[in-house]
């Protein structure tokens, strides 16, 4: 009868033969999280700012509909009122869409400087880890060479 195969084994010496350095994937992980951690502060303060600029629309438009809103004693005042509160919202969206479109900016901006930076630290990170294997590979080779 034919023994079975031990896998188990089996997958533990192949999992051996290529060593994985730990700390190299603890590292990989820290630098990703602290990546994440400044990108999502860019956002953050892209969206607390986009709050405040809506906020502040909010409360002019507002205040304005109260002006509109007050008892006129000239009908053609009420005209006027309305004439001069469209007039008002489209110079104060104009003004806010600019607001919107400078933390947008200032975010996108931000963001392509993380970005960046993260790409030249992988790279280091990459050629340092190359080195230290072909390193790691030209001494177990040698080894491999020696004991034949």
């Amino acid at each position: 009868m034919a023994k079975a195969q031990d896998y188990t084994r089996t997958m533990q010496e192949f999992m051996g033969a290529f060593p994985v350095d730990m700390a190299a994937m603890q590292e990989a992980f820290k630098a990703q999280a602290a990546f994440g951690e400044k990108l999502s502060k860019v956002a953050l303060a892209a969206a607390e700012k986009g709050a405040e600029i809506s906020t502040r629309w909010t409360r002019e438009t507002i205040a304005r509909v109260g002006d509109v809103a007050r008892v006129k004693e000239d009908p053609a005042d009420y005209t006027r009122a309305l004439s001069d509160f469209a007039s008002a919202q489209a110079e104060l969206a104009a003004e806010q869409m600019a607001a919107f479109a400078d933390v947008t900016k200032k975010a996108q901006l931000e963001t392509v400087e993380l970005v960046l930076a993260a790409g030249k630290d992988i790279s280091k990170d990459a050629t340092a880890a190359l080195k230290k294997a072909t390193a790691d590979m030209t001494g177990a080779a040698k080894k491999a060479a020696q004991a034949k």
